[in-house]
Parts: C-alpha cells; sequence; structure tokens
C-alpha cells in the first residue's frame, strides 16, 4: 500500500514529488531561532485516535540525507504525534499532549538528547521506539502541572526518573552511511520492533508502541535535550541548506 501523504513546511521549506513516488524534502539554511521543518504525514489533522496503523505492520522506503552530520532531527517512521498541541505547529489537529508512542529511524543532532536511559544512544542516527500507555487527561493534568519544575534540575532528575516508569524506550545506532541511497524497513508487531538496512537484520526490541499510529517523515533544525544532569534544553539551531529524499514508500497490514 502507498500511503496517501500531505506536505507540511513553514520558513521557505519545500516539499515537493520529483518523480513518480520520490519525494524532496528540503530546508533553506540560516541562524538559530527559526524554525524551519518539512514534513509528509497521513495523519496530522486526524483525531489521534483514528490514525490509520496497528500492528501487524511492515514499512519499507529508500533514503538519503544531504549530510551525516546535520543540526535538529530528520527521519522516518511511525509515531502518535504526543507532543502536536504543545508545539502549535500551523495545520495540526488539536489535540492533548500524550505520551509517546513511536517506532522509527530518527536522527538527532547535537545538542539533542532523547533518552530517558543513560545506558541508551541518545544522539546520531538511531533505531528506536517509544512505548506508553494511553492515560486519560485527568492523570496527565498533574505532569502539566509538575512542568516548571523542569527549569529546577533536582526535581527534573526526579522526574526524568519517574518518565522512566511510564515510558518504555529502546534504541541502537543505524550503522552505515545515510548520505547513500539506502533501503529502511520496520517491522512492528504487537510485541517485537525490528529493523533491517539494506536487507539486514540490524536491532530488535520487546519495547513495541501501542497503535494506532501514523507515518511521518520530516526535516527539521529544532533540538530538546533532557540529558542526565536534568539540563532541559529546546530551541532551533543554525543549520545549512539541507534535504531528505525517499522514495518507494510502502506499507504492508496484516500477518
Amino acid at each position: 500500500m502507498i500511503p496517501a501523504l500531505q506536505a507540511r513546511r513553514n520558513a521557505g521549506a519545500t516539499v515537493r514529488e520529483t518523480a513518480e513516488g520520490r519525494w524532496l524534502l528540503a530546508i533553506p539554511g540560516g541562524p538559530g531561532g527559526v524554525y524551519r521543518w518539512a514534513q509528509l504525514d497521513d495523519h496530522l489533522q486526524r483525531d489521534r485516535r483514528r490514525f490509520p496503523y496497528h500492528p501487524p505492520l511492515r514499512l519499507e522506503l529508500r533514503a538519503r540525507i544531504s549530510s551525516a552530520e546535520l543540526p535538529g532531527t530528520w527521519g522516518f517512521g511511525l509515531w502518535n504525534d504526543p507532543f502536536s498541541a504543545s508545539f502549535g505547529v500551523s495545520g495540526t489537529a488539536r489535540r492533548l499532549p500524550a505520551l509517546p508512542n513511536a517506532a522509527w529511524f530518527f536522527f538527532a543532532g547535537p545538542p539533542n538528547y532523547l533518552a530517558l536511559r543513560d545506558t541508551h544512544p541518545a544522539q546520531g542516527f538511531l533505531a528506536a521506539t517509544f512505548a506508553a500507555a494511553r492515560l486519560p487527561f485527568w492523570l496527565m493534568a498533574p505532569g502539566a502541572l509538575a512542568a516548571p519544575f523542569l527549569l529546577l534540575r533536582p526535581a527534573a532528575r526526579l522526574l526524568r526518573r519517574l518518565a522512566r516508569i511510564l515510558i518504555h524506550e529502546d534504541a541502537a545506532l543505524v550503522p552505515g552511511d545515510p548520505t547513500a541511497w539506502r533501503s529502511y524497513r520496520l517491522d512492528w508487531q504487537p510485541d517485537q520492533v525490528s529493523f533491517w538496512v539494506d536487507g539486514v537484520p540490524i536491532y530488535s526490541t520487546p519495547a513495541a508502541p501501542r497503535g494506532p499510529l501514523g507515518l511521518v517523515i520530516w526535516i527539521d533544525n529544532q533540538y530538546a535535550a533532557f540529558p542526565p544532569s536534568g539540563r532541559l534544553q529546546m530551541g532551533t539551531s543554525p543549520n545549512p541548506e539541507s534535504f531528505l529524499e525517499i522514495e518507494a514508500i510502502d506499507i504492508k497490514t496484516g500477518d
């Protein structure tokens, strides 16, 4: 199945189909302080409960990136778009924040630090998952009230440890050169996610996300860091002109 994709972009970014089934996502270069973002997805205006995908599912595509050492983030895979309400990106559905569920190939350049467990890689090109229960709003509300305490490092370190109880995560570095055309695949089962590159299995984890999820492909210059020190950081980095190119996207559902 070829998903029906919608293009999102801002600040001079471009998303265009350069050939049948091939897409180019590009952001212009510039200083920090401006969020530059290009994205393809099939869910941004849907209610989170109506996202299209459940396990078992296989996602396959081919991709290349303009540089292996970019600031910001880029990647492709499946997620529940947990923070769209708080980030307020133009065009998103109005949703309350949720705990993250995702299975994706995800790149995070410095100063990003997106691991809750100190033994997991937090930067670089990762095969990664997040798995969390879907909590009702009345249980999420105390977390929102605790947000100001993230500015206090001792409290932030405590909240980071508490988050490990609610959010299971796993990640491994993806080997090889992402600037060359390569084939990527992830197999999502209810109790396992497996990652493949160029037909070779590279990682498997029991930290499988809960559905429903949506497809997302993006490149941006944003960073978020929640390191062991408890020093929370969020913002945008200076970036060169950058692109992510994708082709041969295919999703297979069912056994």
